[in-house]
């Protein structure tokens, strides 16, 4: 099998090398993400593996399904950037990872909520700098703080437990109610009532044609005056010009986000030596209650094991032709 890997990172590459001594498969590294202009890369291959901002559209697929391409492997769980209807017509398989590490996930998602709140980064640079100040450095307990989890998969059930363990109240709304999380005490309850009663909220579901921009101006103004906002799933679950004027009303207390709504443009490069065009990621930094970090909430160890292995395997699948156990359809 000849797989053309795109929008790689060493640490991709590094993963990939190390488990294809089971495999034996020919890889094509390409740092460059896949697009209409850069499909054309995939000729001689029987499969593209592609990240989260790989275009994957309808003009892409026609130029790969042209150049032999079978199958697409994404190496994540979100497949949002696909064209489905286009694979389907081109008879090009879909697979993905559907669940790897949820730990990573929602591990992040509590790193975000206890920095923002105690103020560890700002701390860090102060005493750095020989200033031991603790003013306004003020924090509050989680300890009886409401927190609404919106989206209880495998991410969002495990970031529940966690808090469970720092005495949340916790409250979740999903289209259907996580037993496992029922019987640990989680309160399942219409998505208005989880904005209302929510101290906290974090984001842990699937981005599609219902939950675009399910943080709003309208969603907002339910929220509890000083509410804290976490996203570690998909950066456009947040609208991010309601998110500012929500911000810059004090209606937002915290925000903290793994993802941003044009991180394709964005995040995994390094633009430190160049003017940043993006006004609204500007904003957003301007702002000393809001923390950005760039799509790494799923970087473990574990979880880049996990993507790696399922991948392959997935891989293995379609070449054998066998059952295709995480095929998007």
């Amino acid at each position: 099998m000849n797989i053309a890997v795109f929008s790689t990172k060493s640490y991709d590459q590094e993963y990939f090398e190390k488990y294809n001594a089971d495999y034996d498969y020919n890889f094509s590294f390409y740092e460059t993400a896949l697009n209409p202009d850069t499909a054309k890369l995939s000729a001689d291959c029987n499969v593209v593996c592609v990240f989260v901002n790989d275009i994957v559209n309808e003009e892409t697929i026609k130029i790969l399904s042209a150049n032999g391409i079978e199958l697409i492997a994404l190496r994540c769980a979100g497949y949002n950037n696909v064209d489905l209807e286009a694979a389907e017509k081109e008879g090009i398989k879909v697979v993905r990872v559907p669940a790897y590490s949820p730990e990573a996930v929602a591990e992040h998602a509590l790193a975000l909520i206890l920095t923002l709140n105690r103020k560890t980064h700002k701390a860090y640079n102060r005493v750095r700098e020989g200033n031991f100040s603790l003013k306004n450095l003020i924090g509050f307990n989680l300890s009886n703080k409401t927190i609404g989890i919106i989206g209880t998969g495998k991410i969002g059930a495990t970031f529940g437990k966690l808090l469970k363990g720092f005495g949340s109240k916790l409250i979740a709304y999903d289209i259907a109610e996580n037993e496992e999380l029922v019987a640990a005490g989680v309160e399942f309850l219409p998505l208005e009532e989880v904005f209302q009663k929510s101290d906290i909220i974090s984001l842990h579901c699937p981005l599609n044609k219902h939950t675009k921009h399910i943080i709003n101006k309208a969603s907002i103004a339910k929220m509890k005056d000083g509410v804290m906002i976490i996203n570690t799933s998909r950066g456009a679950l947040i609208k991010t010009e309601d998110a500012i004027a929500g911000l810059k009303d004090r209606k937002i207390g915290y925000l903290g986000i793994d993802v941003y709504e044009q991180e394709e443009n964005l995040f995994f490069e390094d633009h430190s030596e160049h003017i940043i065009q993006d006004d609204m990621i500007l904003r957003l930094l301007s702002f000393p209650n809001v923390l950005i970090t760039s799509h790494q909430a799923y970087f473990t160890k574990e979880a880049m094991d996990q993507i790696t292995t399922i991948t392959l395997n997935n891989i293995k699948s379609f070449e054998t032709g066998s059952e295709l156990e995480n095929e998007v359809k």
